[in-house]
């Protein structure tokens, strides 16, 4: 498992770190610096002109204490100071002092050159203020200068809470960051700053902070093994439980086939259709494992039958809303008994009759919005989902005790009272239409085996991401089919079972 803290979690982390268990943080820059030089070295970068550009905070000292370290190697290093010397943390005018002690210069200039390495130590993690002016007018020289970019612990401009480029950002080749990856540099756009990251562990004690209900994780390589449902040498279909899908109004006899389809190939034993009169016969055809059953209009009393036969229910994707769909996810709403995974067109329908929300019946209920489902249901706009997504869902999941997946290209799982999850799987080839309706139906199958609702959504998450990763690397970034994701969730699942 791995963490992605932000700004406000780090800061409190170090404050542990140098207050309570007295290191000093002068030694915390030593190391913090010597994990950048290390990682340089053993990266191979061409050491032979470097020029490392150090702000007066903290970060500016690591970037001065890796200059000096540097320089006692022997390497041509171009020190640059953005600020007064005056205005300095006490620990980098001593690390400053420790420079000139080599007989290094520090300039207050910085030349637009084609320098072999160009490292950023200019603003930490503490940023909350757009950069302008001068210091804008900087970081824009460094990208456009020669070399390769490295940036000391998150790359200048970029919030370590949100990803957002605080007016403008250095663009990393690499970034060496310190104790914990930063949430901000794993959401995007940056992620696309940051390049390629390492986390060097500097004696930061992050283990309180990790106990913090919104201290975000996720799952490393390996460890979604773990979470996959168990299947027994002596079972049958019923072993593997009865999915419900409420999927597909007239014409959108897509959304129900993606659903169900995805639902049998994570791994349930029966899926049932219930969908408009119209999609019978294709989706017979299509998908002969399954059952359908279908409606002309709002039948209640079949509804309620169909309820109790289910061990999950899939409800909303493709679905409309009319009169007569409200009608059904109300009914659902209020009448479900087991998990319930809602999608598509059930949230914009919640959205427009916020008052179901009032009417859950447990805690057993998933909504998988995309970003404009979930402004709808809010009232926030994309960009505040953008800067506060954390902060949001955690206040959406509690209110209503449901679990939350916010889907984006980084997809957020936000249990009630629980961790958010952020799945760092997928990429690009995966907006398409039909991609949510294939998410929905691998968690309702997953669900079927008897996963609880977190672990469903985790690593629902990462198999979806991780197939589009798959088909993306046989058929390319721009063909792969939402039925494309579904053979590949396979494939994605065989990965896991076989490591």
């Amino acid at each position: 498992m791995k963490y992605l803290l932000n700004a406000s979690q780090m800061k409190r982390a170090d404050e542990y770190t140098t207050g309570r268990l007295r290191i000093p943080s002068l030694e915390l820059m030593e190391r913090a610096a010597a994990g950048c030089v290390d990682h340089m070295e053993e990266s191979g970068l061409d050491l032979t002109n470097v020029c490392v550009v150090c702000g007066t905070g903290n970060n500016g000292g690591d970037g001065f204490a890796a200059a000096r370290m540097l320089t006692e190697k022997g390497h041509r290093v171009t020190a640059v100071l953005c600020g007064e010397e005056e205005h300095c943390t006490k620990e980098t005018k001593e690390q400053i002092k420790r420079l000139r002690q080599t007989g290094a210069a520090i300039t207050t200039e910085f030349r637009e050159d084609s320098y072999s390495v160009v490292i950023d130590a200019l603003f930490g993690v503490g940023l909350n203020r757009e950069i302008e002016g001068k210091r804008r007018e900087l970081i824009d020289a460094m990208n456009r200068s020669g070399g390769f970019k490295l940036a000391v612990d998150i790359p200048s401009g970029v919030c370590a809470d949100s990803g957002a480029v605080m007016g403008t950002a250095f663009r990393a080749d690499a970034t060496v960051t310190f104790q914990e990856m930063k949430l901000g540099m794993e959401l995007y756009p940056g992620k696309e700053y940051a390049g390629k990251t390492v986390t060097v562990n500097i004696g930061i004690d992050t283990s309180e902070i990790k106990k913090e209900k919104d201290a975000a994780f996720t799952y490393e390589c390996g460890e979604y093994k773990s979470l996959l449902p168990v299947r027994r040498a002596d079972s049958n279909k019923g072993t593997y439980g009865r999915v419900l899908v409420i999927a597909g109004s007239r014409g959108m006899s897509g959304a129900a086939y993606l659903n169900a389809r995805a639902a049998y190939t994570a791994g349930a034993g029966l899926v049932q259709i219930y969908t408009s009169e119209d999609n019978r016969v294709i989706l017979q055809t299509q998908l002969p494992q399954a059952i359908i059953r279908t409606y002309d209009f709002y039948d209640e009393v079949e509804l309620l039958k169909l309820l109790n036969w289910a061990d999950v229910v899939s409800v909303g994707s493709g679905i409309g809303t009319s009169d007569k769909s409200r009608k059904i996810l109300r009914t659902v709403m209020e009448n479900v008994e087991v998990p319930c995974v809602i999608d598509a067109d059930g949230l914009n329908l919640i959205a427009d009759h916020k008052k179901y929300l009032d009417r859950l019946r447990h805690e057993n209920f998933i909504f998988t919005p995309h970003m404009k489902e979930m402004s709808r249901m809010t009232g926030k706009d994309i960009p505040q989902l953008r800067a506060r997504r954390i902060e949001i869902l955690r206040e959406f999941a509690e209110e209503y005790s449901v679990t939350c997946v916010l889907k984006d290209a980084r997809t957020v799982t936000m249990p009630a009272g629980g961790h958010p999850y952020v799945n760092l799987s997928g990429n690009a080839s995966m907006a398409k239409a039909g991609s949510g309706d294939v998410l929905a139906g691998i968690i309702a199958g997953l669900l079927a085996q008897g996963l609880d609702l977190t672990d469903a959504a985790v690593l629902g998450t990462y198999l979806h991401g991780r197939a589009g990763e798959l088909a993306s690397r046989d058929k390319g970034s721009y063909s792969v089919m939402a039925s494309d994701l579904i053979e590949y969730t396979g494939r994605a699942m065989k990965e896991e079972e076989d490591r």
